[in-house]
């Protein structure tokens, strides 16, 4: 029995962890097996060559790293970077504050780049810095793809360009833990050193695995960098990986088999299909939130997040208090305001293994919720404008036609 079992489903619309699929469910209810029989090698194999298909890239080396998305950052920045290098990265959020937060912690020389929460990064201040820098002090440019505290998405084919422009050989760092699987990412095309995301985001897995892709220029970077690492050392997976047995320590058998039925899932609906729908469920959240009366966090159309949307509320309503009541009276999980937006924003999760009939649901919770509150809300707006854009844009389900 739950601790705090309520009846029905718990609906879950905070921006990671998501929801989990039947399927993956069913296929993670297993033994825990020996890693080092020959049926795990070959799962690991096959699974390394299908995970670089969600990067978009041929030419990555991915990495199936069991730890958080905060672990796969720190194994993107000590395996490709020394003490002292200098980076440029993006205050724009809190999920970025604690990217350059984890950058300082390590020792790297942080050239931070500050927007107002709800903008995105300053593409403009990092053509700046880069066409400045003659010398190529700056070593990497650290990015946050999804800001999910503010529902901010970035533009890395732009960073990519201004890196191009100047000629200038920095590795370029990517955090795409609610992108990736998600909204539109290129790898190689965008020429990213080094991206990552984690299991429990859009995958639709649980937490605990770091997945780590890294171009063969970060591979070289990797040689030479002199950051202390142990867990995250990529040159221990190498090893293994030229043996053929793929790990230097203990996997989750259950998330390896997890992945397989996720990626599966992925495939057979069609990534372009995924993206699809997350943009298509993003747009009808942000029209019910216009229906309600209420702004987006984020501040332009050009930002704007298909994972996470941050509705600001009026200053007579703690965001805080919206989350308690959804969570308490109507088995809703909506994500807190957090740092500078904390009790300004509360944040509706739309990533994942997740559809349209699901998002009603939570969007009707909403309404209920913020009439408990004491907003002005007009019950069934917000549902009205998100159904009416949904039932004229939803395709049918491609294993069915």
């Amino acid at each position: 029995m739950d601790y705090v079992n309520g009846p029905g489903r718990n609906h879950l619309f905070v921006p990671g962890p998501v929801n989990i699929p039947e399927q993956v469910l069913r296929a993670m209810n297993r033994n825990n097996e020996d890693y080092r029989a020959p049926a795990i090698p070959a799962l690991t194999k096959n699974l390394l060559e299908d995970v670089k298909k969600i990067f978009k890239t041929t030419s990555g080396t991915p990495f199936l790293i069991p730890t958080t998305g905060t672990g796969a950052w720190e194994s993107a920045l000590t395996n490709t970077l020394s003490p002292g290098d200098r980076t440029v990265s993006f205050l724009i959020g809190q999920f970025s504050l604690l990217w350059i937060d984890q950058q300082q912690r390590l020792k790297f020389n942080v050239d931070v780049v500050e927007s107002d929460w709800g903008a995105g990064a300053d593409l403009d201040a990092l053509a700046s810095k880069i066409a400045e820098d003659t010398a190529h002090t700056i070593k990497a440019v650290c990015i946050v793809h999804n800001e999910t505290a503010t529902g901010v998405t970035n533009n890395l084919a732009t960073v990519r360009k201004i890196l191009d422009h100047y000629q200038h050989p920095a590795l370029f760092l990517v955090d795409g833990v609610s992108s990736i699987c998600a909204l539109d990412f290129r790898m190689d095309e965008w020429g990213i050193d080094v991206a990552l995301t984690g299991s429990q985001k859009a995958l639709s897995l649980p937490t605990g695995m770091g997945i780590v892709c890294a171009s063969p220029k970060a591979l070289e970077a990797s040689k030479t960098a002199t950051s202390v690492r142990v867990f995250f050392d990529w040159n221990d997976y190498l090893k293994f990986y030229k043996l053929g047995s793929y790990w230097p320590y203990t996997p989750s058998i259950q998330l390896l088999y997890g992945l397989r039925a996720a990626l599966d899932l992925l495939f057979e609906e069609g990534l372009d299909n995924v993206i699809a729908r997350h943009t298509r469920l993003a747009k009808a959240t942000r029209l019910a939130v216009d229906a309600w009366g209420l702004k987006n966090c984020t501040q332009k159309e050009e930002w704007f997040s298909d994972t996470v949307t941050a509705v600001i509320v009026p200053s007579y309503i703690d965001s805080a208090e919206i989350v308690r009541r959804a969570w308490k009276r109507y088995n809703l999980s909506l994500g807190l305001g957090l740092n500078k937006v904390a009790g300004k924003v509360f944040r509706i999760g739309h990533l994942g293994n997740l559809n349209e009939l699901q998002l009603l649901g939570c969007l009707a919770g909403v309404e209920m919720v913020l009439k408990d509150v004491g907003y002005p809300v007009t019950l069934g707006s917000g549902i009205a404008a998100a159904s009416a854009f949904l039932q004229n844009t939803t395709p049918l389900i491609p294993s069915r036609i």
